[in-house]
């Protein structure tokens, strides 16, 4: 500054501190700083020219990175009517400069931020028509497909998301929002009616399926002094049981679990029973298994009468002895058995021997294999005599073959 004018290049002071600033060839007044040195003066509304430059700098900054606040364009616009006739001193043509500079950047980065926030915007309006289509989805499920506690949870869900979206995210506009929050609210009462609709059925089907159960439960506890002879009954309420219906699981167990134990007191009664018979049985196994010892000799015999009679013997004797074990009846049965076949295919070979029918049949194929086979005989020798060894060798296997067919019928 110079001493003698209180002078810098872009501004001066007069002597009553009237502060001035140069553009171009002309100068105006920026203000006063009357109780101040003519330095304290400039240098006070140069701070103002800084605070300006400062402003265009950050911008420029935010400009070229793309992170304004707001529009761009805007804030060139009100750095532009600061800088008409700014308090300040400095290179004012200079800010204007850099300013006009910006300006064409700052315009093309609004125009980017406005269509990214149009887009956000759409993504707004996206992500809520996405929360309210899946609400009337799961409010028109069919009731027969519905999972009940899925379904109530993924609605807390979407009114979460709903609030969620409200809150943190951009801003759609209010007629906008409120008809979208209308049709959420309207699936949400679709779905919370048939939820009461259905739990009310429910609970009424339970109570009528409870009260039928619990009488066939005190109808088969009725049968418990009728021990084995109940069981009839009981298979006749578990029939009816089948029929009546089904109530909640965890209710249906705890009936299920009454009307079995009812069901087990006749079946221990059966099993007790049971065992009392089988022991009883064992004793009869044990003779009819003696008896098989003795009869396995008949196994042995080839004549057909006195097989027999040695089973006969045998067959009067176990149907004495009764009834054994159901688990050794096949078993012992089988091997009675063994034994009873043996001496029927000592009778049936026996028939098919003496059988005239059957001897006379066989005595006359005898007579016609024999002739048979003499005749193959003089043809072979014939064939021989001629040289056709062809001719003898076919007739040769011929005579083979009836020869075994008379082998095959006997004496």
């Amino acid at each position: 500054m110079s001493e003698a004018t209180n002078e810098t290049p872009w501004g001066r002071v007069d002597e009553d501190r009237t502060v001035y600033v140069r553009e171009g060839d002309a100068e105006r007044v920026v203000g006063s700083f009357p109780d101040g040195t003519p330095e304290e003066a400039l240098a006070y509304f140069e701070r103002k020219y800084n605070d300006l430059a400062g402003q265009i700098t950050l911008l420029e900054a935010r400009v070229a990175r793309g992170t304004t606040d707001g529009s761009a364009a805007e804030a060139v616009t009100k750095l532009r009517e600061q800088l008409v006739e700014p308090a300040a001193v400095g290179d004012i043509a200079a800010l204007r400069a850099r300013l006009e500079k910006l300006d064409g950047r700052a315009a093309e980065l609004t125009e980017k931020q406005q269509q990214e926030r149009e887009e956000a915007k759409k993504a707004a309006l996206a992500e809520r028509e996405a929360i309210v289509v899946e609400a009337e989805r799961l409010a028109a499920q069919p009731e027969q497909s519905i999972r009940w506690k899925d379904t109530s949870l993924a609605f807390e869900k979407l009114f979460t998301d709903w609030q969620t979206a409200q809150r943190t995210g951009l801003h759609i506009a209010k007629p906008v929002a409120d008809a979208l929050w209308k049709r959420f609210r309207n699936a949400r009462q679709t779905f919370d009616t048939a939820r009461r609709a259905h739990f009310s059925q429910l609970d009424a089907n339970n109570k009528e399926v409870k009260h039928r159960k619990e009488r066939l439960i005190t109808q088969a506890e009725g049968l418990a002094d009728r021990g084995i002879d109940g069981i009839p009954a009981y298979r006749d309420l578990l029939d009816e049981w089948k029929r009546s219906g089904r109530a909640s699981r965890k209710l249906d167990d705890q009936l299920w679990a009454r009307f079995k134990a009812a069901g087990d007191v006749l079946y221990q009664a059966k099993a007790e029973a049971a065992a009392q018979t089988n022991e009883e049985y064992t004793a009869n196994l044990e003779a009819k298994e003696a008896i098989l010892a003795e009869g396995v000799a008949i196994l042995e015999v080839t004549d057909h009468v006195a097989a027999r009679k040695q089973v006969t013997a045998l067959q009067l004797r176990w149907d004495e002895v009764g009834r054994v074990p159901r688990e050794s009846l096949r078993d012992i049965e089988g091997r009675l058995r063994r034994i009873e076949d043996h001496v029927k295919q000592l009778e049936e070979d026996h028939w098919s021997r003496t059988n005239p029918e059957t001897q006379a049949r066989t005595t006359g194929l005898r007579a016609q294999l024999e002739a048979s086979i003499a005749e193959i005989e003089k043809e072979i020798a014939a064939a021989k005599a001629a040289g056709n060894t062809k001719k003898a060798e076919a007739a040769e296997s011929k005579l083979s073959t009836q020869k075994s067919w008379l082998e095959a019928i006997g004496d």
